[in-house]
C-alpha cells in the first residue's frame, strides 16, 4: 500500500463528513425555520436549498445528507482503525473494504450529481464536496487496495476479527447506533399531498391584557407607508409580498388563511387582503433562487382572471418543494383551464415586475412582508395578526 493512501483517504473521508454534517445543519434549519436562508444558497442555480426541498434530497423522509454522513463515517473508521499499519496485511484488506465502500459512493454521486446537474439544473456546493471526496477516495483505494473485491473472500474471518476486539467491536457499535439515531430520531418535514394546502385553524392562543396593550402601543407608534393605506372606505388593509415558491410564505399562507377568511365574512367592504408579487427569482424580481416563482405568480394572476386564483394557490402551495414551469403550466390549465400560458406570459410578467418594484420602493428586502394599515411587519405570530386586525377595526 501507498505511504500516503491512508492519509489521503483519511483527509477525503474527513472532508466528506464534514460537509454531510453541515448539509444535515441546512437541512434541519430549513425544516426548523422556513424562512432561513442558508450560507450556500448564492443563486438561482447554486442553491442547496433547491436541492435539498427537492424530491431528492431525501429518501423516505431521511435526507441524502445522512446517508454521506453514514458512509464518510464508516469510511473513517476503515482508514482510521483499520489501516492504521499501513504495511500490514490487515490495512491492505481494510484498504480492500475502502474500495468496496467506494464503489457504493461513487455509485451514488453518478445519481445524484445526475439529478442535480441535469435533472434539477442546481448545484449544491456541500454537495459538491461530498462528490470530489468521494471520487477521491475512490482513486486511492483503488491503488491502495490489490485485492480489489476479492478482498471479500475472507470476511467471515474479518467480522471474527472485530468481535474478538473490544476497541473495534466499540468502534462499530458506536458508529451503528449513531447511524441508526441518525436516520430515527432526524425530524421529518409533513408533506401535504392533496390539491389543496389544509389551513391552519383561528389561533388558539390568548394574549393577555397586559400583552394586549403592549402589541396596541406598539402598532400605534409605527409609521406608516401612504401607497399601502387603506382607500375606498376600507378600514383595515392588509398587503402581503409574497413568493409562492418560499417556505415562509406557505407557512403564513397556512396560518392566516382561517383569520383572513373570519374578518372577510364579519367585515365586508371594510377589511381586504391582498397579494402582491414579489418573487425571488431574477427574472422579474431583484434576485433569488427560486426558479418557478415568476411563473408561479403569471400563473396566480391568469387564474384570478377566471375566478379560480385561490383555488390555484392553494394548489401551488402544496405542491411548493416540487415547483418547475411545467407544472405551474399543468395546474393552470387543470384549475383555471387556461391553455395559452406561454402566449400570456410576457405581457402578465409585467404586471409581476410593477408588483416588484412597489415592494422595492417600500423597502422589502424578503418573503412574505406584510403591511398592516402600512405598518409593516413580518411573519406574526397568528394571534398578534388577529389581534392587529381587531385592533385596528375597532379603531378606525
Amino acid at each position: 500500500m501507498a505511504k500516503n493512501s491512508r492519509l489521503l483517504i483519511l483527509l477525503f473521508a474527513v472532508l466528506a463528513l464534514g460537509a454531510s454534517i453541515a448539509a444535515l445543519y441546512v437541512h434541519y434549519r430549513l425544516i426548523a425555520d422556513p424562512s432561513y436562508v442558508s450560507f450556500c444558497d448564492v443563486n438561482e442555480r447554486v442553491s442547496c436549498e433547491a436541492v435539498y426541498k427537492s424530491e431528492y434530497g431525501t429518501v423516505f423522509g431521511v435526507p441524502v445528507a445522512a446517508g454521506g454522513a453514514i458512509w464518510s463515517a464508516f469510511v473513517l473508521l476503515l482508514a482510521g482503525y483499520g489501516m492504521r499499519t499501513p504495511r500490514s496485511e490487515s490495512a491492505a484488506r481494510a484498504a480492500g473494504y475502502v474500495f468496496l465502500a467506494s464503489i457504493v459512493g461513487l455509485a451514488a454521486v453518478f445519481y445524484y450529481g445526475y439529478a442535480s446537474f441535469v435533472v434539477l439544473q442546481k448545484m449544491c456546493l456541500l454537495c459538491v464536496a461530498v462528490y470530489v471526496a468521494a471520487v477521491g477516495i475512490f482513486v486511492v483505494a483503488s491503488a491502495a487496495a490489490p485485492s480489489g473485491v476479492s478482498v471479500l473472500k475472507g470476511l467471515g474471518a474479518d467480522v471474527s476479527g472485530v468481535v474478538a476486539s473490544p476497541p473495534a467491536i466499540g468502534l462499530a457499535a458506536l458508529w451503528l447506533v449513531g447511524s441508526v439515531a441518525l436516520v430515527g430520531l432526524f425530524p421529518r418535514e409533513s408533506i401535504n399531498s392533496d390539491t389543496t394546502t389544509q389551513a391552519a385553524p383561528v389561533p388558539l392562543e390568548t394574549l393577555d391584557p397586559a400583552a394586549l396593550a403592549e402589541w396596541h402601543k406598539w402598532l400605534d407608534s409605527q409609521p406608516t407607508q401612504a401607497a399601502v393605506l387603506p382607500t375606498d372606505g376600507l378600514k383595515v388593509r392588509v398587503v402581503k409580498f409574497n413568493d409562492y415558491q418560499c417556505p415562509a410564505c406557505r407557512m403564513t399562507y397556512m396560518a392566516y388563511h382561517d383569520i383572513i377568511a373570519k374578518y372577510e365574512a364579519s367585515h365586508p367592504g371594510l377589511f381586504k387582503f391582498e397579494t402582491r408579487d414579489f418573487p425571488l427569482e431574477s427574472e422579474c424580481g431583484f434576485g433569488g433562487i427560486h426558479a418557478s416563482a415568476c411563473e408561479a405568480a403569471v400563473a396566480v394572476r391568469l387564474a384570478r382572471a377566471k375566478n379560480k386564483g385561490p383555488e390555484l394557490e392553494a394548489w401551488l402551495f402544496s405542491r411548493q418543494e416540487s415547483m418547475s414551469r411545467d407544472m405551474v403550466k399543468e395546474g393552470l390549465a387543470e384549475i383555471a383551464q387556461v391553455s395559452d400560458f406561454d402566449e400570456q406570459y410576457a405581457a402578465t410578467l409585467d404586471q409581476v415586475r410593477a408588483d416588484a418594484r412597489l415592494g422595492q420602493q417600500l423597502g422589502v428586502q424578503g418573503t412574505p412582508t406584510f403591511f398592516v394599515n402600512g405598518i409593516r411587519v413580518g411573519s406574526l405570530r397568528p394571534a398578534y395578526f388577529d389581534a392587529a386586525i381587531a385592533y385596528l377595526l375597532s379603531k378606525s
